[in-house]
């Protein structure tokens, strides 16, 4: 068996028996700038280095979903400088990530209503999917512009519509086929979500796919989270039991 232990306070992780998804919520960046007497914006800043590290370490070490709550339906509220901020960085990484495609083959797919992104953004983000498709092994699930609730009104809508056209029969539905009008059609729900920065809820992220999976929280703020927390989060995940209602 594959085992792998950093130091004596990093708990071992056994790499052959890996989850097939795991979710993050990437929070506490505002926070980790104010601690330090800096701008929210260099907070993010350093939040996407670790987005960067972190998702670069998951296709490593075999992992074959990521999903990460980049930017929610609700962030739009937030300060027009800081909206902007988040913004660019999310581009400055995508022009990056596609000059280095061809090398990584790292898939990414982005779940969310897009629509209302700056239209350079959005064609970035297009471009990669397209790219992606070239390519198998792990896959990055960027939610953008992203709201669980939002996403399972879209779903709703577009079956009510399939059963207008005769496409789809209400007498028949079925969570499985359900889950084909989500944002995430056709990828395995998470297996485990972790979330930093001390927070304990899911904040509209992934509803309707967290049903069963496994939490892990932390004190850690997001820029802060490094390899060592991401074990200590998928060891705490190979100790627990998942039953799915039934009994072991």
């Amino acid at each position: 068996m594959a085992f792998f232990k950093t130091n004596s306070q990093t708990p071992a992780v056994d790499f052959k028996h890996l989850p097939r998804h795991v979710a993050i919520i990437m929070d506490g960046n505002g926070r980790w700038a104010k601690k330090r007497g800096l701008p929210r914006t260099a907070g993010h800043a350093a939040g996407a280095e670790t987005f960067r590290t972190i998702a670069t370490y998951c296709k490593d070490i075999g992992l074959e979903y990521l999903t990460v709550y980049a930017f929610s339906t609700e962030n739009w509220k937030r300060p027009a400088e800081e909206v902007g901020a988040i913004m660019g960085l999310l581009k400055k990484y995508l022009l990056e990530a596609i000059g280095k495609m061809e090398r990584d083959k790292v898939k990414m797919k982005f779940f969310g209503d897009l629509s209302p992104l700056p239209e350079e953004l959005r064609l970035l983000c297009e471009q990669t999917e397209e790219i992606s498709k070239r390519y198998e092994g792990c896959q990055v699930n960027i939610c953008l512009n992203y709201g669980g609730r939002d996403e399972i009104i879209r779903a709703a809508q577009a079956f009510a519509t399939a059963c207008v056209e005769g496409k789809a029969d209400p007498n028949h539905l079925t969570e499985e086929a359900f889950s084909k009008y989500l944002f995430s059609a056709d990828v395995p729900d998470p297996d485990l979500v972790i979330r930093p920065s001390g927070e304990l809820r899911l904040s509209n992220f992934l509803p309707w796919q967290s049903a069963y999976a496994e939490f892990y929280f932390t004190d850690v703020l997001w820029p802060d989270f490094g390899k060592d927390e991401l074990h200590r989060a998928l060891a705490a995940y190979q100790g627990r039991s998942r039953r799915f209602g039934g009994i072991k």
